[in-house]
């Protein structure tokens, strides 16, 4: 009997051949490790790209295949002249390093491929369970459930639509009605709670930025206040957004009093962890947390200061009912038992099994050692902002509660100290040795490096003020002959 499916021809097919397939893997394993063994210390500079990987960059799209082994080689290439945020002295942004044991998970998850959006077999239980270890290890619920999302930018919107939906039910079937409605959140929260609003139709001019207190927290009586004055205008308040951890400072709201406000007022809230909320494992800083078990949801990015690679976002919740009112409904092309499967409580559809990573962190390393890791990267902190303190040629501009610290190089007289500082920053970055990030606290123009990585060492950190110090000496020195040229 005939087929009536075509061959593929071999030369067209995609697919390695069985003898290639261990000789490439063989291949990548061994430039995987070329990379971790230079995240093992660190590099006298940043390389940038050259011409060799600039004519790479710039070649047309193939027509044919090529060597895989080259491909990679070339691949590596690149990323090897590429801000790779695993570097031990990389302080610029909040971000991965990028644990072994992860990549290694994510390279097994690709290899599988499941769907966790519709039920997975063991795939989806093992994400729940990943979870539940989350919600455990952070004090926000040992029976949590949630998911995981791309980054804590829908991490917090999938939270905030849910928030949403019980504050406006049929929000999302019939809209917001001519009603306005607003969130509240810390006048220095991430810019993804603006977005979460402008996404939802909640509009960026109704985000109420909170003032301060002196701790650089979320004012609870002004955000009561805020609240209260929208009701009597008619406007609908959704949730209040707590940050635990600001990106600039690293300041963690008052949780406890918030949830105060919020159960007075029945009103979601929401805690964005993003970067922060590992720090709530630890004895060090587990107190600044009080009253995140409380919170209605939480996020945190597990690609940041849980140290695997990105991405991995995880949403906690106590329940999934509300994110169920939020987004599941019934497509008749997913059957199940003869009736309509529902899906689902995410905004996703197709996700990958992003939490094998962080299971496989924790049960390789073990709950404790990454607890440990985070609490070393609290005592570097705070070794640093020692430094800088104790140091004449700089100024600590506040006190770190996290692992952020915020200092500025005291500009001689006759100098703009704002324009020298920012001069500073990209002479650093130039420079190559460390890397770290301008920024803008209180009006001035700072420097701020944010330490979030298990390989960072206390000789990394002392490298911070020696070598920002002799490149503000260069630059000086260059003002100063070009001045009097």
């Amino acid at each position: 009997m005939a087929s009536n499916v075509l061959a593929v021809p071999a030369e067209t097919d995609p697919a390695l051949p069985l003898a290639d397939r261990e000789l490439v893997l063989e291949h990548a394993a061994s430039l995987i490790l070329d990379a971790w063994r230079s995240f093992d210390r660190a590099r006298p500079e940043q390389p940038v790209p050259g011409e060799r990987q600039l004519q790479l960059l710039r070649a047309p799209l193939p027509g044919e295949g090529s060597s895989p082994r080259a491909a990679l080689d070339a691949a590596a290439d690149v990323l090897d002249v590429s801000l790779a945020q695993a570097r031990p002295r990389f302080f610029a942004y909040i971000g991965s390093s990028g644990l072994e044991i992860g990549v290694l998970g994510d390279a097994l998850m690709a290899s599988h491929d499941v769907n966790v959006a519709t039920s997975a077999g063991g795939a989806d239980l093992l994400e729940a369970q990943t979870i539940r270890w989350l919600g455990e290890f952070l004090g926000f619920d040992p029976a949590a459930v949630g998911a995981l999302a791309a980054g804590g930018t829908i991490a917090n919107l999938t939270a905030l639509t849910a928030a949403r939906e019980r504050a406006v039910p049929g929000c999302r079937s019939d809209g917001a009605a001519g009603r306005r409605l607003a969130l509240y959140c810390s006048r220095e929260a991430h810019y993804s709670v603006r977005r979460a609003a402008e996404v939802l139709g909640i509009g960026g001019r109704n985000v109420r930025a909170i003032p301060l207190d002196g701790a650089r927290r979320m004012d609870p009586a002004a955000c009561a206040e805020a609240i209260d004055a929208d009701r009597r205008a008619g406007v609908v308040p959704v949730a209040v957004v707590a940050t635990a951890g600001t990106t600039l400072t690293g300041a963690v709201d008052d949780l406890h009093a918030l949830a105060d406000l919020c159960e007075a007022r029945d009103l979601w809230l929401h805690v964005d962890g993003a970067y922060g909320l590992p720090a709530a494992a630890t004895e060090r800083a587990g107190g600044l947390f009080r009253g995140l078990a409380r919170a209605d949801s939480a996020t945190v990015d597990a690609h940041k200061w849980l140290y695997v690679p990105k991405a991995c976002s995880v949403l906690l919740m106590h329940d999934l009912e509300a994110l169920e009112r939020a987004f599941s409904h019934e497509e008749s092309y997913m059957l199940h038992g003869g009736r309509s499967l529902a899906v689902d409580h995410t905004l996703e559809y197709s996700r990958p099994l992003r939490g094998l990573k962080l299971w496989l962190a924790f049960t390789v390393h073990g709950a404790d050692a990454i607890r440990h890791a985070v609490q070393r990267n609290l005592e570097q902190a705070q070794l640093l902002a020692a430094l800088v303190d104790a140091d004449p040629r700089f100024e600590l501009l506040v006190a770190p509660q996290l692992s952020a610290v915020c200092f500025r190089h005291r500009a001689p007289a006759g100098i703009d100290a704002d324009m020298h500082n920012a001069a500073l920053a990209q002479a650093v970055a130039a420079d190559g040795r460390i890397l770290l990030a301008s920024a803008e606290l209180d009006g001035v123009t700072c420097l701020r490096a944010c330490i979030v990585n298990h390989r960072t060492t206390e000789t990394d950190v002392r490298a911070i003020p020696a070598v920002v110090a002799d490149v503000a000496d260069a630059l000086l020195h260059a003002r100063t002959a070009d001045g009097a040229g």
